[in-house]
């Protein structure tokens, strides 16, 4: 539930970056080109102005909205890098609705209060583990255009103007590579600085299974995609297994302790 406790700020910029956010998700078909970029750019620096408000204000708070708020953020940053490369990648319509909903949902629910107490190496712990959910999200958005584009080639329909299908094959595996040699270094940063970061030992629970689990996902893609040469649907299942596995981890129990139990972590 949204609390009574949000500032006006808070509220304000969450609102100003959804609306911004539907200017070019509803109207995908009707704006122009370069109408569409600015709203986005607009959306993209109001989201960030409501996470940076979030995360170090006055009480700052954190949970599963805000992390897949800053999960969204972080796969629009990609885009928008993308573009300038690739300018006839085509995906600006799914992800401002993602984006207005992320940064609604955080608002929402905006999760617990961080402790003071807290170890200075956390937030980096924390931001590498982001960062990483940041990344696979990419990798999932990229294989489902690549999902689309070669559904378009098997149907033999009229080609539409977008990233081939190699090129596209080849920046979903970058993505998830990156992913990957982040989630590791979050993970063994979790087992020999436990102690250091959470001022208790390693311990196995649902968000350290969920997390391995999609570690042993992605690393199995990885291999089979080096040794067996994976790719098209076998590739892309396993990009979506390991990202829902790691999305379980973090978003998941924090979403059962804060919603469904309505516990503090």
């Amino acid at each position: 539930m949204i609390l009574s406790s949000a500032s006006p700020a808070s509220v304000a910029l969450t609102v100003a970056a959804a609306t911004a956010y539907a200017v070019p998700a509803a109207g995908a078909g009707r704006l122009s080109e370069k109408a569409a970029r600015a709203a986005l750019l607009a959306a993209w620096v109001l989201h960030a102005g409501a996470l940076a408000w979030s995360l170090l204000g006055d009480l700052p708070r954190f949970g599963f909205a805000p992390a897949l708020s800053v999960t969204a953020w972080l796969v629009l940053t990609v885009y928008a890098v993308e573009q300038k490369f690739f300018p006839q990648l085509q995906a600006r319509w799914a992800l401002a609705g993602l984006g207005a909903a992320a940064v609604l949902l955080a608002l929402a629910f905006p999760g617990a209060p961080l402790h003071a107490a807290a170890s200075p190496w956390l937030p980096l712990h924390w931001a590498l583990g982001i960062a990483s959910y940041g990344l696979f999200a990419a990798a999932v958005v990229h294989a489902w255009l690549m999902t689309r584009a070669e559904g378009t080639i098997r149907h033999a329909a009229e080609p539409q103007a977008g990233l081939p299908l190699l090129t596209l094959e080849r920046l979903t595996f970058r993505f998830a590579t990156a992913g990957f040699v982040l989630l590791s270094a979050t993970l063994l940063a979790g087992v020999f600085f436990s102690e250091v970061l959470y001022g208790r030992a390693w311990r196995w629970d649902h968000k350290t299974v969920f997390s391995v689990l999609s570690w042993a996902a992605f690393a199995l893609l990885l291999v089979g995609r080096a040794r067996f040469g994976w790719r098209g649907r076998k590739a892309v299942r396993a990009i979506y297994v390991g990202s829902l596995l790691l999305l379980l981890a973090y978003v998941g129990s924090r979403f059962v302790l804060e919603v469904i139990l309505r516990r503090s972590p």
